[in-house]
């Protein structure tokens, strides 16, 4: 199968590449890019371990086929916040202990992201849709949602 060159910006940077047309965003990511904070969970777009942001959408980089990016933006969970600070859903997930093992935390910060880039002041039930697609394994549901709630506030990540 002969390669395809695709460009893209990842976390603000441009990149060009040639990949095989059949590989999902997910392997473009952790194998051919070393983003290996975007998790493999289940490959079937269920579990939401590897949630990114496709032009500020939520999607599962283990459906998204990476030609499809051709032309897109796309934020990984190493993609936001600043040099050497963490965004403000990153330090709610850390004060509220929203982060147990942590393997589904950057799709979950980043499906969070998403919405309080849409709705600033979410609702507990427009936060809890917005992650219904992420699961954690450890249960630690309660806290997610508050440190979203907590985020969310005047979107500046107060705690």
């Amino acid at each position: 199968m002969k390669n395809i060159k695709i460009s893209f910006v990842i976390n603000g940077k441009k990149e060009e590449r040639e990949i095989p047309p059949n590989i999902s965003l997910l392997k473009l990511l952790r194998d051919h890019l070393g983003l290996t904070g975007t998790k493999n969970g289940c490959e079937a777009g269920e579990c939401g371990a590897c949630t990114v942001l496709l032009d500020g959408r939520p999607v599962y980089a283990c459906l998204v086929l990476a030609p499809k990016v051709d032309g897109k933006e796309i934020i990984t969970i190493e993609g936001i916040g600043e040099e050497g600070k963490l965004h403000a859903v990153q330090k709610a997930f850390l004060a509220h202990g929203a982060v147990q093992c942590g393997f589904c935390t950057p799709g979950m910060i980043l499906a969070a992201k998403a919405l309080l880039d849409e709705r600033p002041n979410p609702s507990r039930k427009e936060i809890e849709d917005a992650i219904s697609g992420n699961l954690c394994r450890c249960t630690g549901y309660l806290q997610i949602v508050k440190a979203i709630e907590a985020s969310g506030k005047g979107g500046k990540g107060e705690v």
